[in-house]
C-alpha cells in the first residue's frame, strides 16, 4: 500500500498507519512547544496524541471484532489524521447486525472514558473543565474528555460516521434497505451543510469535516443503489467472452502486441487448458518500464487469485474483486474458463440494461 506503513498484526488484523498521520503528531508537538518551549512538553504532546490514536485503534477493533462475530472478516485497519478506518469485507446483511457493529466502536470509547473517570474519582484528581486547555491541565482528564468527544462525534447521524450507520440500521428495521440508506444519506448531507455553514463563520476545520461527511453520505447511497441494481444478475450476463490469453512461457512482447491490437487490458494466463494466473495492465507496464519486452509472463503474473463461477451472482463477484485487489477475475464453469469479469464490463452492462428499459424517443 502506498504511503502506508504496517504497525503489526493484532487479533489477526493488519494495522497500518498512513504517512499523513505524522502531520497531526508534528502539529501536536509544535503546539506544545509554542505553549511552553520545553522538550518535556513536546514529549507530553506526542504521548497524548499517540494515546488518543491508541483509543481510535481500539474503537476500530470494536467494529472489527463485533463484525467477526457475524462472520464478517476485516481486511485491515488504517490510521489517518482524521481517525481510523476498519475495512470490512462486506457490510452486515441484517439491520440488527449493522446496529451492533456500528455501536461497538463508540462503546469502546465509553468504556475507556469510564475507566479513566473511575481512576480520577478514586484518586481525587478531577478538576473543573474550565481549568483544562488543549495543552494544559490534567493529562488523564483531557484524555477522558477526548474519548467522550469521540463518542459524541461518531454518533452524529451522518455517513461515514457510526451514527449514520446506526440511523440506517434503525430505519431498515421498518422499511426497504435502499430507502433507509437514502433517508440516512439525506440527513447526513443536511448535517454536512450545517457543519459547512458553521465552519465559514468559525472553525475552518468544520468545512473540511462537512466535505468529508457530504462525500461519505453520497458514496454510501451510491454503493447501496449499485448493489441493489446488481441483485439477481448472474456473472454470465456481464462477463467478457471475447478475450485473448497468454501462456506462462510467453514474453511480455506478446502482451504488447495484443494490447495494441485490441482493447483488452488484463490477460488470463493459461497452461494446458488450466488457468494459472492473470497479468494486469499495471503489472505489465511496471515490468516493461524496468526490464523491457523480454521478461517472461510467468515472472509477472498474479497467481492464486480467486475465481467466480458463471452462475454466481455479480454482487458476490464484486466482493471478490475488492477482496483480491485485482481489476479482473477469471470466470469458470465446470472447471473450464469461459470468460473474464471486470468492473468496467459490469458498469457497461448496467448502462446497457438501463438504456434498454427506457422507452424510445419519438422522432
Amino acid at each position: 500500500m502506498k504511503w502506508q506503513w504496517k504497525l503489526g498484526t493484532f487479533a489477526g488484523i493488519d494495522v497500518f498507519i498512513h504517512a499523513t498521520f505524522l502531520l497531526i503528531v508534528g502539529w501536536y508537538g509544535l503546539t506544545y512547544w509554542l505553549e511552553s518551549r520545553t522538550i518535556g512538553a513536546v514529549i507530553e504532546g506526542v504521548a497524548f496524541i499517540l494515546l488518543l490514536f491508541a483509543a481510535v485503534t481500539l474503537h476500530e477493533y470494536g467494529h472489527a471484532l463485533t463484525a467477526r462475530k457475524f462472520g464478517i472478516r476485516t481486511r485491515d485497519i488504517t490510521l489517518y489524521p482524521i481517525g481510523g478506518v476498519a475495512r470490512l469485507e462486506r457490510m452486515p446483511e441484517k439491520p440488527i447486525q449493522e446496529l451492533w457493529v456500528a455501536l461497538a466502536g463508540p462503546a469502546v470509547n465509553v468504556v475507556i472514558a469510564a475507566v479513566l473517570f473511575a481512576y480520577l474519582l478514586v484518586s481525587n484528581a478531577l478538576v473543573p473543565l474550565n481549568q483544562l486547555t488543549l495543552t494544559t491541565g490534567s493529562f488523564i482528564e483531557r484524555l477522558m474528555i477526548v474519548n467522550i468527544s469521540l463518542v459524541l462525534f461518531n454518533l452524529i447521524p451522518a455517513f461515514p460516521m457510526d451514527g449514520g450507520r446506526v440511523l440506517r440500521a434503525i430505519l431498515a428495521m421498518n422499511m426497504d434497505y435502499v430507502k433507509a440508506t437514502n433517508i440516512a444519506a439525506i440527513i447526513g448531507q443536511g448535517a454536512a451543510l450545517l457543519f459547512g455553514l458553521a465552519g465559514l463563520f468559525g472553525n475552518p476545520m468544520l468545512v473540511f469535516i462537512a466535505f468529508f461527511v457530504w462525500m461519505g453520505a453520497a458514496q454510501e447511497a451510491s454503493m447501496v443503489q449499485m448493489k441493489n441494481a446488481l441483485g439477481g444478475i448472474p456473472v454470465r450476463n456481464a462477463m467478457l467472452t471475447d478475450y485473448q490469453v497468454l501462456s506462462p512461457r510467453d514474453s511480455i512482447s506478446r502482451m504488447v502486441q495484443l494490447i495494441l491490437a485490441g482493447s483488452q487490458h488484463d490477460f488470463p494466463v493459461i497452461d494446458e487448458s488450466r488457468i494459472v494466473g492473470v497479468v494486469t495492465r499495471d503489472d505489465f507496464l511496471a515490468a516493461l518500464t524496468r526490464h523491457g519486452q523480454n521478461v517472461m509472463v510467468s515472472s509477472i503474473m498474479r497467481s492464486g487469485l480467486p475465481t467466480v463461477d458463471s452462475y454466481e451472482m455479480v454482487e458476490i463477484a464484486i466482493a471478490r474483486l475488492q477482496e483480491a485487489g485485482t481489476p479482473v477475475l477469471p470466470v469458470l464453469h465446470n472447471g473450464q474458463m469461459v470468460g473474464l469479469l471486470t468492473a468496467e464490463n459490469i458498469t457497461e452492462y448496467l448502462m446497457i440494461r438501463s438504456a434498454m428499459k427506457m422507452p424510445a424517443l419519438a422522432v
